[in-house]
């Protein structure tokens, strides 16, 4: 298993806001590198332990060598399983959850899911490649207006009309499997901008992932449980990487009674992380406490 790439965003900012204790239990519900986790774990000592839940099986396989030794559990699992799978360890309340939002550095360098655009693999996308659909039939199935909709509701993508119609007339002699495939076809189609900073066909890679592993679906259902399953004073902090997420995770912290907000602007990065860690320039983090 190859050591992670994967820097973790927010570092000092997570164990600011999550305050994690000796003694403390902790999820984790996005693993990823493991680099969260680590942090935490160092934290909470032998007497806690950190709960690190990740959907996708390799990055669960890794973090049992990588993480070997210190008071993590794994579980490979969607972090909107949280209550079952705290109540399976026997646990009433956890002392705080992280959730980190998106991709890793480790998927992206794996060519044979897809999640670069340069890659030549299959068009996969999924998080867990045994749920779901692949992003590659996704395409080859539907509908010229569901998808165009599809982009655009998802991937905030002003040509998706454009960009659907392509893929449907393209697709008829020349079905979409890889991803470096489909990101020709997107650029081809989105006028390109004096100095674009990202690449055009990442609204609608975004689209495509959000939908295949439904993210907003799940985001959702753990911002609505997941409070009720911390202790009085437990923190939940959240990590999002664009504005359908982050605005999810600003209306659940606002409306949900049972939480006080920490902080009421999302905190990012600062010019120093952004120069190390180029992804952290779009993330936005936003934490809450459980009321008493």
């Amino acid at each position: 298993m190859p050591d992670s790439i994967h820097i973790p965003v927010l570092p000092n900012e997570v164990l600011e806001y999550l305050q994690p204790q000796p003694g403390h239990v902790v999820v984790d519900g996005t693993l990823g590198g493991g680099g969260h986790a680590r942090l935490l774990a160092e934290r909470v000592g032998p007497d806690g332990f950190v709960l690190a839940l990740d959907r996708d099986p390799r990055a669960i396989a890794a973090a049992e060598q990588t993480l070997a030794g210190l008071p993590v559990k794994v579980a490979q699992a969607n972090f909107a399983e949280l209550p079952d799978i705290v109540r399976s360890l026997g646990l009433s309340a956890v002392d705080g959850v992280l959730l980190d939002l998106g991709l890793s550095s480790d998927q992206l360098a794996d060519a044979a899911r897809g999640f670069s655009f340069d890659a030549r693999g299959p068009l996969d996308l999924r998080f867990d490649p045994t749920e779901g659909e692949p992003a590659w039939q996704l395409l080859a199935r539907v509908r010229e207006e569901p998808l165009a909709n599809l982009i655009y509701e998802f991937g905030e993508e002003r040509f998706s009309r454009r960009i659907a119609r392509r893929i449907v007339e393209v697709r008829r002699s020349d079905p979409i499997r890889t991803a470096d495939q489909l990101a020709r076809l997107v650029r081809s189609c989105v006028p390109r901008a004096g100095r674009q900073r990202i690449d055009a066909a990442t609204r609608t890679f975004q689209a495509l992932r959000i939908a295949v592993n439904d993210e907003l679906g799940s985001l959702k259902r753990a911002l609505a449980q997941i409070p009720s399953w911390l202790r009085p004073g437990g923190r939940f902090v959240v990590i999002s990487f664009h504005s359908l997420e982050d605005r999810l995770v600003k209306e659940a912290f606002r409306d949900n009674p049972q939480l006080d907000r920490l902080c009421n602007k999302p905190v990012c990065a600062s010019d120093l992380e952004c120069a190390g860690n180029p992804r952290s320039r779009s993330a936005k983090l936003r934490a809450a406490m459980r009321r008493a």
